[in-house]
């Protein structure tokens, strides 16, 4: 389960047995959701945020925080999801402390 992300204290995570369409998790503390993300021509066209079976969602500022951070860094989760699950190579972990502009 490689974490790729930290953002305001969720965290970004692929599960290691991931299947299409692209897309990422995020957790902070006992609450979970998953972004999807369908691209047409190597660009974002949309991101679908839903739960995920048998959690909590995130909630209020940090669904909040979700939304900002892939709205930024979509296309970073993209090509890591590409790195780990298409060419089988590791992915960094990156922490972002500050809030996003």
């Amino acid at each position: 389960m490689p974490k790729i992300f930290e953002y305001l204290g969720i965290i970004f995570f692929f599960y290691s047995n991931e299947h299409e369409p692209i897309h990422v998790h995020a957790k902070k503390g006992e609450f979970e959701s998953k972004a999807e993300f369908f691209i047409i021509e190597g660009k974002i066209e949309q991101i679908t945020i839903s739960s995920v079976f048998g959690k909590k969602p995130l909630r209020d500022n940090d669904l909040k925080h979700f939304q900002e951070f892939l709205d930024k860094f979509g296309m970073k989760i993209v090509e890591k999801w590409v790195d780990y699950f298409v060419y089988h190579k590791k992915v960094e972990f990156e922490k972002i402390n500050s809030k996003l502009k």
